[in-house]
């Protein structure tokens, strides 16, 4: 670590300001189920469901911390199919020691899709096994670093996450993002990965509507959404830490709401989605543009 206080103030807002970016993205997946939207119960049987389909163990990644499988420890629909392990990861930024980048590489994954910034990505590059295609889909919107310098206190700290989770909904860029990002797993075969910064926002707004096209519950789309406060708990107090210690702990508590997930701002998020879509499934083909097919294929993914 360096001692220039200067170098360090920087250092740490660039982080912040990545911290902050990877949680640009989480709005749609929980609505669904909470609308009704999908009509998730006749995807499920169709005949692609199965009570007891492939199951593939997710490791735990020490330096890729928030790095799971879409289909958790074995997550359920409304009609009791589990959905299929192996077949769609997410992740925080893929920055593995060598023993986590062999283990990455036993997945055999296909693709690996970067939702982050050219910004984020020149701070953080990826470092990936031989085999997958890298695909960047950046997906971002606003500037956040001018954004989180007119904090003043931890609610307005919340309150900006909100603000982002709804530009997942309002934002057409963004939306224009996840359409493709969701197109590109629809159609792409074999094990794939997508990710940001934190693996946390665009990466949980993605999960959340993957989940929501499978049918699981409102609960589990949440209790997922929330399942990285859990493995990033020491990565999040480290960065607090460092915070505190170049900035101020007073500064630091400002800032902490950023670091990690809250229900409320996946709720802002789904709330704007129920307002203007009123279902996800409309949200999917409205307002990203996808066709049915498209649907039904991830839907296939993770349940045939």
């Amino acid at each position: 670590m360096t001692h220039r206080p200067t170098a360090l103030r920087r250092t740490t807002r660039a982080a912040l300001t990545l911290a902050v970016s990877g949680s640009f993205l989480f709005a749609g997946t929980a609505a669904a189920t909470a609308a009704g939207s999908l009509d998730l119960g006749s995807l499920g049987s169709s005949g692609f469901g199965s009570s007891a389909p492939s199951a593939v163990e997710t490791p735990r990644l020490a330096s890729v911390d928030n790095f799971r499988d879409v289909a958790g420890p074995g997550y359920t629909n409304a009609l009791g199919l589990r959905l299929n392990t192996g077949v769609f990861y997410r992740a925080n930024a893929i920055t593995p020691t060598d023993a986590d980048l062999a283990t990455l590489g036993s997945l055999r994954l296909s693709a690996v899709y970067d939702l982050r910034t050219d910004e984020e990505v020149a701070q953080k590059a990826d470092r990936l096994p031989q085999g997958p295609e890298y695909v960047r889909i950046p997906i971002l919107s606003g500037d956040l670093a001018a954004g989180v310098a007119k904090l003043k206190t931890p609610d307005d700290a919340r309150r900006f996450m909100q603000d982002m989770n709804r530009s997942f909904v309002t934002d057409p860029a963004a939306r224009a993002g996840f359409a493709k990002l969701l197109t590109e797993l629809a159609n792409t075969s074999g094990p794939q990965a997508y990710h940001c910064t934190a693996g946390k926002d665009r990466t949980g707004w993605t999960s959340a509507l993957l989940l929501s096209i499978a049918g699981v519950s409102q609960k589990t789309v949440m209790d997922d959404y929330l399942l990285t406060n859990e493995y990033t708990a020491a990565s999040m107090e480290q960065s607090y830490q460092g915070i505190a210690a170049t900035q101020g702990q007073a500064v630091a508590d400002v800032y902490r709401p950023l670091l990690g997930v809250d229900a409320g701002y996946l709720q802002a998020g789904l709330d704007e989605l129920k307002t203007r879509y009123g279902t996800v499934d409309n949200y999917l083909r409205t307002g990203l543009g996808l066709s049915q097919t498209t649907i039904g294929k991830l839907a296939l993914k993770l349940l045939g």
